[in-house]
């Protein structure tokens, strides 16, 4: 997690992250209603890597009646996502720390979008346990992070993403080192393996609902 110290990268997040990931505020509105499915009116939601404040924003402004709670262990993180939410943040508790100290609960649903890549997979399959013990009985998950469909290049589809990123100006033999990199430093893992491990931390009714090149995202039930 130490990039997200760096100022550098905490200044270019909020401008850049919606540029690497495909459908970015696609999937914020494609989490909202997975997470409206079960929740009720009034729902409290917690949110796991929750620095940055993009997606906690775009979950405010499309629930009023929702609260949160947001978890992430970035000062810095955290200190953009108190400007990006403004006034947003009177329905928002603002917390630095891991899931485990994370309030009890329980929630009516929980998110963790764009973080699990970050985990090796021991400090994966606890996250996830951490989080389904502070969720009510029937409650949502919703997750995305960068994995690959099984039996294919994990380097070759971050390839594919960070030359998106870049847009019409994309340099694939650049992109393909950049990928090289990324596969040593993040913990990616087949999207068979991701449902597996989410299915060994408890939750049921695995499911994709996203893809774009090397993110995909799942919602599962506690």
């Amino acid at each position: 997690m130490q990039p997200f110290t760096d100022p550098a990268m905490v200044a270019d997040y909020a401008e850049g992250t919606p540029r690497r990931v495909p459908g970015f505020a696609d999937l914020h509105r494609m989490t909202m209603l997975l997470l409206a499915e079960r929740a009720p009116e009034a729902a409290e939601i917690l949110v796991v890597g929750a620095g940055g404040g993009l997606e906690l924003k775009a979950l405010t402004e499309l629930q009023p009646r929702w609260r949160f709670v947001g978890v992430d262990p970035s000062a810095e993180m955290l200190g953009l996502a108190r400007r990006i939410l403004g006034p947003l943040q009177s329905r928002i508790a603002l917390q630095q720390g891991y899931v485990d100290t994370a309030p009890a609960g329980p929630f009516d649903g929980a998110t963790c979008l764009l973080t699990l890549h970050f985990l090796a997979k021991d400090e994966r399959l606890r996250t996830l346990r951490e989080i389904r013990q502070r969720l009510k009985p029937g409650a949502p998950l919703v997750v995305a992070h960068h994995s690959y469909p099984e039996n294919s290049n994990p380097a070759r589809w971050l390839a594919r993403s960070v030359a998106f990123a870049s847009g019409s100006t994309a340099d694939i033999a650049q992109a393909s080192a950049s990928a090289t990199t990324m596969t040593e430093r993040l913990s990616i893992l087949s999207a068979r393996e991701d449902e597996a491990i989410l299915r060994e931390a408890g939750f049921s009714e695995v499911a994709l609902f996203y893809a774009g090149f090397s993110f995909r995202g799942w919602v599962a039930i506690e």
